[in-house]
C-alpha cells in the first residue's frame, strides 16, 4: 500500500512520515513544497497554491492525507486545501484523510475556523472514502506563549476557558495510525490530551515548572485588538488570533476523547510531561 503525506516537511507532516516508516509495511510518499526536505521512501514537489503539481504528486497513492498550510490570508487556506482535495479525486486516491480542528463550525473568513469547516464540506461531498482528525490546542504553541506571558508578567486572555492540549507528537502518530490501518471510512476523530486545563490551573502548572510568577489578564476583545495592534501585526493576522482566542472562551478546545489511543495505541502525554522540556 502507498500513503502519502501532503505537508511532509512540517512538523506534523515529518512526524506523520517517521510513524509510518517505523510502522512498516507500506510505502510512504512524503509530498512538499521542498522534498529535498522529506525523509520518506519517496518525496514529491506539490504545492497548495500550484494545484496543477498536486495531481501529479498524488498519483498511485492509495491513502493520502492532507495538512493544511499555515497561510492567514484570508481565504488563501480554503482555497489550498480545495485544491488538494479535488487533485486528489482526480488523482484517484482511494482514502483521503483530513487534518482538522477541534471546534470546527460554519463561520466567515478571517476566522480561524473558517477554512477548515470549508475543507471539511468540500471532503464529504466529493470524496467517495475520506476521514478527518481534528486537532485540539497543540502543547507546544501553549508552551510558546505561556514563555512570552512570563517575560511579561501575565497571560492575557478574553475569559475563563477549558483546553485539553494535546502534544504534536501524539498527533503524528494518530495520524499514523489511521492512515496504516483500516476501518475509518466516513469516521471523524478528535485528537485531544487526557483531560482540561482551567486558566487557573495552567497559570499555576506554568508557574512551578518555571519557578516564576505569572499573572492571569483578562481583556475585553476590543482591548486585545489595540494590543495586537500596537504589537505590529497585521490586520488579518489579528483577526485570526482574536479567533483563536475566542474559541477558547467559547468551549472549542474543552473536548477528551480518547481517540489518540484509539489511532496509535498509546496514551496521550500529559501536559506536565511535555511542559517539563519546555521550561
Amino acid at each position: 500500500m502507498k500513503i502519502g503525506i501532503s505537508g511532509a516537511s512540517g512538523k506534523l507532516g515529518a512526524g506523520v512520515v517517521d510513524n509510518l516508516l517505523r510502522r512498516g509495511g507500506v510505502e510512504v510518499v512524503g509530498v512538499s513544497r521542498t522534498p529535498a526536505a522529506v525523509a520518506a521512501h519517496e518525496a514529491r514537489f506539490g504545492d497548495y497554491d500550484q494545484p496543477a503539481s498536486l495531481a501529479a504528486a498524488y498519483a498511485g497513492l492509495d491513502r493520502l492525507l492532507i495538512i493544511p498550510t499555515t497561510a492567514l490570508a484570508p481565504g488563501q487556506r480554503a482555497k489550498q486545501n480545495i485544491a488538494a482535495i479535488d487533485a486528489a479525486n482526480r488523482a484517484g486516491v482511494k482514502h483521503v484523510a483530513f487534518m482538522s480542528s477541534s471546534g470546527v463550525r460554519a463561520r466567515p473568513e478571517p476566522d480561524v475556523w473558517a477554512s477548515y469547516f470549508a475543507a471539511e464540506q468540500h471532503l464529504m461531498r466529493t470524496t467517495a472514502s475520506w476521514s478527518v482528525l481534528r486537532m485540539n490546542y497543540y502543547i507546544e504553541s501553549f508552551a510558546d506563549e505561556a514563555r512570552r506571558a512570563l517575560d511579561q508578567g501575565s497571560l492575557v486572555g478574553l475569559g475563563e476557558s477549558k483546553v485539553a492540549f494535546v502534544a504534536r507528537a501524539d498527533l503524528a502518530a494518530a495520524a499514523a495510525g489511521l492512515l496504516a490501518d483500516a476501518g475509518h471510512d466516513g469516521a471523524i476523530y478528535t485528537g485531544t490530551g487526557p483531560r482540561v486545563w482551567s486558566v487557573a490551573e495552567r497559570i499555576a502548572l506554568v508557574s512551578r515548572l518555571s519557578g516564576r510568577p505569572l499573572a492571569s489578564v483578562v481583556l475585553t476583545v476590543d482591548a486585545l485588538r489595540g494590543a495586537f495592534n500596537q504589537a505590529g501585526l497585521p490586520p488579518h493576522v489579528v483577526d485570526i488570533a482574536l479567533s483563536i482566542r475566542q474559541g477558547f472562551v467559547d468551549g472549542g478546545f474543552d473536548i477528551v476523547t480518547g481517540d489518540i489511543e484509539r489511532l496509535s495505541g498509546r496514551q496521550p502525554q500529559s501536559m506536565e510531561d511535555a511542559l517539563v522540556e519546555a521550561f
